[in-house]
């Protein structure tokens, strides 16, 4: 008789309407809402990639800028850039480009 009595319980339980109405509540916000439980864990992780990737920027920012202020120190410094950078030559010189494989 006791599997009896666990029945009725449950049934009880079921037929409780601030369990149906909580179990529905619960449904309603973890799929069906606007901003539901599934699509802010979603959100969560985008957002995580997206502060991710604005510290990378960020890192990227700060080279390129202190590139820029090595480049606009000196004729020097801007001729090695282009020379190594895009293989410039004067006019008077031969370039070789060895490729390593």
């Amino acid at each position: 008789m006791k599997p009896v009595a666990g029945k009725l319980k449950n049934s009880k339980l079921l037929r409780n309407k601030f369990v149906i109405a909580l179990v529905l509540f619960l449904l309603w916000i973890t799929f069906f809402d606007q901003n539901n439980l599934v699509q802010h864990r979603r959100n969560k992780q985008r957002l995580k990639a997206l502060k991710e990737q604005q510290d990378y920027y960020r890192v990227k920012i700060e080279e390129d800028h202190l590139k820029m202020e090595e480049l606009r120190s000196g004729e020097d410094n801007l001729e090695k850039y282009a020379r190594e950078q895009f293989n410039m030559t004067r006019s008077d010189e031969d370039l070789f480009l060895v490729v390593e494989e």
